[in-house]
């Protein structure tokens, strides 16, 4: 049987060979659903909209008068833009067109972001007005750059002079023709890239294809992740130039959803008059952003944020506290993801399974999610064995899958990667039903006595305090157990809660031995680029004697 079977001929596929392409999320989004709307933010509280099919339509001329610049297919074009209809225009246009959409993080430091430029190659750049004095610093160490293109005012007298031109986006886009005859290319070519915020050492590029873009774009509108339908207004907090505003723009596209973008006015106040005037049900953003948003309408009850259902939030772990303020209080779903730039970003979503109910379905809810089915996953312990899916077991998190990256962009990381799986840095458990529990990243475990204590944990339990705002848990030298932790804590206004009481509020939550010794008191902790803790500034701060320590047992 088996040797009569192996003779057969294979049964050749009779589907047609059509690519997943940014093309065809362009023309669904301009065609089928050319009513939906963009709606942009501005100055003093207002907005302007823009329908998917006048998007479309701008679309098409901005790859006109990019060709017309010269750029070809391959070639690198950078933004360096808030989160708006423009940008938005150029996130379709330029991939669809053949080239590669590059968002630059208007928020690393100056040396990482011309390094970015001159790694990427990158001959277009198209900045927002309110960036181009900040851009100006910028330009003259862009080596390969020829064109800058300014959406908004075209205050070019503030640009250096030097050999790359200076374009009027609106101008450059005048009298060109409304259709394009975007071109058939291979779902495996690039279609854009992000680099990581270089956390250690320079930063890394990846590369998203045609495909990998398409599929995430469809994995993260299903019912357990994300969710999006044409009946939704997505409130887009999280950047483009932050893993691809974490897939949104293409979603929406996608499935017809609406976007609301929120420009540079990210303030707790602006955001919350923006949520107002543009109702959005939908919503995506790192914790930092949702805990000043919650303080401000503590603070401001006249405001309206009520259009809001859900929300994704991820970056960094999300404290329950906070989950359970915008649930009791405000009405809100906070929904915990994990990802990361190197995903796509979005490798799992904590929805409540069916059946789940009460405390139980909170046990759900602080997980960091379940995988969809293109992400596989893996445990692997600190002797390189796989490790069961039991809850129980703890090893560093490694995927794989259709929108996971294999290699970064000109740069050979072999310690990233291992066996064709991608190595995350978190660690972490995931249960037999597939949710997955972080609890650390590798970096940032604290390795004390020959045990580890989990940061995010003290963390998070920190934050419960009604007289916490925020507070960050390090790493620091002990001479008697290698590491110990330390907590930087940063107190709400009026709190007058001592470290002895914090200790006291932790004892009980974890073991004993885990209780941090050391305290210091912050007005702010240190963010990274994209709103983590930056834990690495944390504990240089410790060590240069920047921070007043207190030791209590």
């Amino acid at each position: 049987m088996t040797t009569e079977m192996s003779r057969r001929p294979a049964l050749p596929s009779t589907m047609q060979d059509v690519p997943l392409l940014v093309r065809r999320l362009l023309e669904n989004g301009m065609n089928l659903h050319g009513r939906s709307e963009v709606i942009t933010a501005t100055a003093n509280n207002g907005t302007r909209t823009a329908t998917y099919a006048q998007v479309g339509r701008n679309a098409a001329r901005l790859a006109h008068a990019l060709a017309g610049l010269g750029v070809q297919p391959g070639d690198r074009v950078a933004t360096f833009m808030w989160n708006n209809q423009e940008h938005l225009e150029a996130y379709l246009a330029v991939p669809a067109m053949g080239a590669v959409i590059h968002p630059l993080n208007i928020r690393l430091f100056p040396e990482q972001l011309t390094y970015i430029a001159n790694h990427a190659e990158d001959t277009v750049v198209i900045v927002d007005d309110s960036l181009l004095p900040v851009f100006a610093e910028l330009l003259p160490d862009m080596r390969t750059v020829r064109h800058v293109v300014i959406n908004g005012e075209a205050k070019s007298s503030v640009l250096p002079d030097g050999p790359a031109a200076v374009h009027d986006y609106g101008r450059l886009l005048e009298k060109r023709s409304e259709t394009y005859g975007w071109p058939d290319l291979d779902e495996n070519q690039a279609a854009g890239m992000c680099y990581t915020s270089g956390t250690t050492g320079n930063p890394k590029g990846v590369v998203y294809s045609h495909r990998s873009l398409y599929l995430h774009s469809l994995g993260i509108s299903l019912p357990d992740l994300m969710g999006i339908s044409s009946r939704d207004r997505l409130l887009a907090i999280v950047p483009q130039f932050h893993a691809q505003a974490w897939g949104l723009p293409y979603a929406a596209f996608l499935t017809g959803a609406s976007l609301a973008m929120p420009d540079r006015f990210l303030a707790p106040a602006p955001l919350a008059e923006f949520i107002a005037a543009s109702r959005p049900n939908k919503g995506a953003g790192v914790p930092t952003v949702w805990q000043g948003l919650a303080n401000h309408v503590a603070q401001h009850p006249e405001a309206d944020i009520s259009s809001l259902q859900e929300a994704v939030v991820g970056g960094s772990s999300c404290p329950p506290s906070l989950m359970r303020t915008y649930e009791d209080e405000l009405g809100i779903q906070l929904l915990h993801a994990w990802g990361m730039t190197e995903v796509s970003p979005l490798g799992a979503l904590a929805r409540i399974p069916e059946g789940a109910e009460g405390e139980d379905a909170w046990r759900y809810r602080l997980t960091q999610g379940r995988f969809p089915a293109p992400v596989e996953a893996r445990l692997i312990g600190h002797d390189g064995t796989v490790l069961p899916w039991d809850g129980r077991s703890v090893g560093e998190l490694e995927v794989r899958g259709p929108w996971i990256t294999g290699s970064y962009y000109l740069d050979d990381d072999p310690e990233k990667f291992h066996d064709g799986w991608l190595r995350t840095g978190d660690v972490g458990t995931i249960a037999a039903d597939g949710f997955l529990t972080l609890t650390d990243r590798v970096k940032d475990v604290i390795k004390s006595g020959g045990e580890w204590i989990s940061s995010v944990e003290l963390e998070n339990h920190l934050m419960a305090h009604p007289g916490v705002a925020e507070a960050c848990v390090v790493s620091v030298p002990d001479d008697k157990w290698g590491e110990r932790p330390l907590a930087a804590v940063v107190l709400r206004p009026g709190s007058t809660a001592s470290y002895g009481e914090l200790r006291g509020f932790l004892a009980g939550k974890v073991a004993a031995w885990q209780l941090p010794e050391r305290w210091a008191l912050v007005e702010e902790v240190p963010k990274t680029s994209v709103g983590k803790f930056d834990k690495k500034t944390v504990r240089k701060q410790y060590a240069d004697g920047e921070l007043e320590v207190d030791v209590i047992t």
